[in-house]
């Protein structure tokens, strides 16, 4: 006889709390092989596929997409047992694997969704008993269920929500992507192309209720963890922020030099990191962050830089791990990696933590300055801004170089004014005269 296992949502780490739904990789009556992804949620951090611990027939589903569950809220039922489904696991029915929601070494062969070949429709029984607190599920026995039409050609779950929240059924349209693919491009030209008026399309992370004085979004997903981590910061960091304007002139001449080598091509912000790493060697103090409950400051060995990347989910700060150890090809090709995949929604939570020290290059926005929020628990961010042709005095005369300002905002419980000083004028040499860096390579 066949055994009714719950899956619920895992706990997937970094003190998320909730996740949303975005699409089901199963239906009711698929046949699930263990650790099978059989969803992709959203969290205020990442998109993540969760694999199922259990081998069987889905029963039930709980929630439909775009539905917010909570940890440890009911996912979906799967029949184990008695035929149900192959089990190469022996006879536990599940993987006994703990951190979901990044995937197994099971082979590729192994994830395949598989599908039960009777042509006979399901007949509706109850489903379990769900907690108040989430959506009834979608359920139905272990029977064969009837054949159901093939998925629609999207791959980006933004180009889902975008549809989803202007009622847009994307059956119905011709995508103009390979092979068929349903892009942003297309949903958007069929809203505007309806007859009535269709509301703005809406940032995923955000839906927006009018009222009489105003409009309001909610604070959530990406949108509120920042707002609650720069609260925290600015609640508990004595910041300070210093700035410095320096000639990137012989900066901009270095990498096109090292670009004009028919070599892999080398990054600005590749360039700055290389800075960073080589100027926090200098002042570790910098690379540190403050254990407020042992009143202590711990400094770290390893730099693990942080930079802002602005998305469409809002602001993210990808990491990249052990910049210090990294060349200057290395480093672009990972900040290159960790950009798309921000582009895209698929950074995971271990890509997104663990950060000690951030670079914010706001200077892609067209401003000069600014005086960022420290990222908590870091002790101090690098911003840079943009680099433009100004008036300078060069050699004794008056000139017109690529100037920048740089600005350093740090916590002032780490080091005093000296140090980040010594910290901002280090990096303006590197800028100024790049020969400098290599005194400490």
């Amino acid at each position: 006889m066949a055994q009714v296992l719950e899956f619920k949502l895992p706990d997937l780490g970094e003190g998320l709390t909730e996740a949303e739904i975005v699409r089901w990789l199963v239906n009711v009556g698929d046949v699930v092989a263990i650790d099978q992804p059989v969803v992709e949620v959203e969290t205020a951090k990442a998109m993540v596929e969760v694999p199922c611990p259990y081998g069987g027939v889905v029963t039930a589903r709980f929630g439909e997409e775009g539905t917010e569950l909570p940890v440890g809220a009911p996912l979906l039922t799967v029949a184990v047992g008695s035929g149900t489904a192959p089990d190469t696991e022996g006879d536990s029915g599940g993987s006994g694997n703990v951190l979901v929601g990044y995937g197994t070494s099971e082979a590729p062969a192994r994830r395949r969704r598989v599908r039960t070949a009777a042509a006979g429709g399901p007949v509706k029984q109850p489903a379990p008993a769900a907690p108040a607190s989430v959506a009834a599920p979608v359920a139905a026995p272990v029977a064969a269920p009837a054949p159901v039409a093939g998925p629609v050609p999207v791959i980006s779950p933004l180009v889902r929500r975008l549809a989803r929240d202007n009622d847009l059924d994307l059956r119905q349209l011709a995508g103009s992507g390979p092979d068929g693919l349903i892009l942003r491009a297309d949903v958007e030209g069929a809203l505007r192309a309806r007859t009535a008026p269709a509301p703005a399309p809406q940032a995923p992370a955000a839906r927006v209720s009018p009222v009489r004085d105003g409009v309001r979004t909610p604070l959530k997903g990406v949108r509120g963890i920042v707002a609650d981590k720069l609260s925290r910061s600015r609640r508990e960091i004595p910041d300070a922020t210093c700035w410095v304007d320096a000639d990137a002139t012989e900066l901009m001449r270095a990498r096109a030099a090292m670009n004009a080598a028919g070599t892999p091509k080398i990054s600005l912000i590749a360039l700055l990191a290389r800075i960073c790493a080589a100027a926090l060697a200098r002042h570790p103090e910098l690379n540190s962050y403050v254990d407020t409950e042992a009143r202590e400051v711990v400094r770290l060995d390893q730099v693990h830089l942080g930079f802002a990347a602005q998305t469409e989910r809002g602001l993210v700060v990808p990491v990249v791990r052990d910049a210090h150890a990294r060349d200057a090809e290395s480093l672009t090709a990972e900040f290159a990696r960790l950009t798309e995949a921000a582009r895209t929604g698929t950074l995971t939570p271990a890509e997104l933590t663990g950060g000690t020290f951030t670079l914010n290059n706001y200077g892609v926005f067209g401003v000069d300055g600014s005086t960022p929020i420290i990222n908590h628990p870091e002790a101090a961010m690098l911003g840079v801004g943009r680099i433009v042709p100004k008036p300078w005095v060069h050699e004794g005369e008056l000139a017109v170089r690529q100037v920048v300002q740089l600005s350093l905002t740090f916590d002032h419980r780490v080091c005093d004014g000296g140090t980040a000083g010594g910290f901002l004028r280090y990096v303006a040499d590197c800028v100024e005269q790049p020969a400098v860096l290599l005194r400490t390579l």
